[in-house]
């Protein structure tokens, strides 16, 4: 009662009534009108300061709270139209997402542990362990080509795809340099696998028993002398993979045959090492490339390397000198560069009066430099080599592998993509 006395001793003399008769009743709807904001408010604060029984619950409407119904209208950007607002209390400020900072939008993987990753062959390839060193943790997804871990990063069945494109004694491998160009995935890393071959066969089988050896063309052509200094008159039989040589020996319990594979492939498939370290070479690397469907933002505070294609359409190699000259003049250092035909065009026909119609193959380059897209001098070398070029694609700008060779991941250790975002 004091409430409403008060109330009445300060709002009403303020306050007017406007009338508006409704022809269909004859009765006449009453709205009460502060005079000014500053009683309205004088009046809610007496109200509030003098109720100590919590009212009920306003009913919710379209499940919004209707507390407020009876609210004068804030003038925007008023302390009013402020004070209206449903904050956060600060006691909460920690639980808000944080905002977007540029390692979100720059997906530089780290999300190992969430990660599906294709890769090409069989559990126990080379390739599944390069899948597992850029992301430990991850769901490794076997494919049986190289074009279907394309496809599966395409159609979002995989996350990211880890494939082969060059190893240190066999060189590169053409196929996923064409698929490179053909699917529109973008390179967002790299990782360099030390490839370590060892001699497979069933339980108590031994070396002198052997009729063949069976592994994929390049572990075969890598580990050739190494079988000749072992006394090994074999057999040598092409397969599709190395840990895929391993499961076809204990899936047919071929006591006759080797293999030559990973010593994790001889774990899954319950075989013994009959020899380890079979390669010639002990430097012995595969680089493995990492695909996914967005690039990376490019980043020049790390080691950064750059791949890219281009074709052309000029008589003579006047061309790739100019492309050369453009990372040359500014300082920029070439990894690689690959010739491979030019699928849509491969044979171009020069017409010359006094020597005849000559037919020369046509290429397309890959080429990898190191630096970043974000560095002046890489987008001024691009900007160069555009002009007389036919086709100039930039398949990814990512972080080198700097992890050492001589060094395999254990697990829950850094991974090559950790190394690489630390710098």
């Amino acid at each position: 009662m004091e409430a409403a006395a008060a109330i009445r001793g300060t709002a009403a003399p303020r306050m007017r009534l406007a009338g508006r008769s409704s022809r269909g009743s004859g009765t006449a709807a009453a709205r009460a009108i502060p005079a000014s904001r500053s009683d309205w408010q004088t009046a809610c604060a007496i109200l509030s300061s003098t109720n100590d029984t919590p009212a009920p619950p306003a009913p919710k409407v379209n499940g919004q709270n209707n507390n407020n119904k009876l609210a004068a209208p804030a003038v925007p950007g008023s302390e009013d139209a402020v004070s209206g607002l449903d904050l956060v209390p600060a006691a909460g400020a920690g639980n808000l997402p944080r905002p977007l900072s540029i390692s979100d939008l720059s997906p530089a993987p780290l999300h190992g542990a969430q990660l599906r990753v294709a890769y090409q062959g069989v559990p126990g390839a080379y390739s599944e362990a390069a899948a597992g060193k850029a992301y430990p943790g991850c769901e490794a997804i076997p494919c049986d080509q190289f074009e279907v871990a394309f496809q599966a990063v395409e159609l979002w069945i995989a996350d990211r795809a880890v494939l082969p494109v060059e190893n240190s004694l066999g060189g590169s491998i053409h196929r996923n340099y064409d698929l490179l160009l053909r699917h529109r995935l973008h390179i967002v890393g790299e990782v360099q696998l030390p490839v370590h071959h060892c001699l497979l066969a069933l339980p108590g089988v031994r070396r002198e028993l052997l009729a063949r050896v069976i592994s994929h063309p390049q572990a075969l052509a890598q580990c050739e002398h190494t079988l000749t200094r072992m006394g090994l008159n074999v057999a040598r039989e092409a397969f599709d993979d190395t840990a895929g040589a391993a499961e076809h020996i204990a899936a047919h319990a071929l006591r006759d045959t080797a293999a030559i594979a990973s010593a994790r492939a001889a774990e899954l498939y319950g075989l013994q090492v009959l020899a380890d370290g079979v390669q010639d070479d002990a430097g012995n690397v595969t680089r493995f490339v990492m695909l996914a469907r967005e690039p990376i933002i490019p980043r020049t505070d790390r080691p950064f390397k750059t791949s890219i294609v281009l074709a052309h359409d000029l008589e003579g190699t006047s061309v790739l000198f100019k492309v050369l000259s453009a990372f040359a003049f500014r300082d920029i250092s070439l990894t690689k560069i690959e010739s491979r035909p030019h699928r849509h065009r491969p044979i171009r026909l020069v017409d010359d009066a006094n020597i005849g119609t000559a037919k020369h193959f046509e290429y397309m380059f890959y080429i990898d430099f190191q630096a970043s897209m974000a560095d002046v001098r890489a987008q001024n070398a691009l900007a160069e080599i555009q002009e007389f070029t036919s086709f100039l694609r930039v398949l990814g700008s990512y972080p080198m592998d700097m992890t050492p060779w001589d060094a395999a991941p254990s697990p829950g250790s850094p991974s090559a993509s950790d190394q690489q975002q630390r710098g």
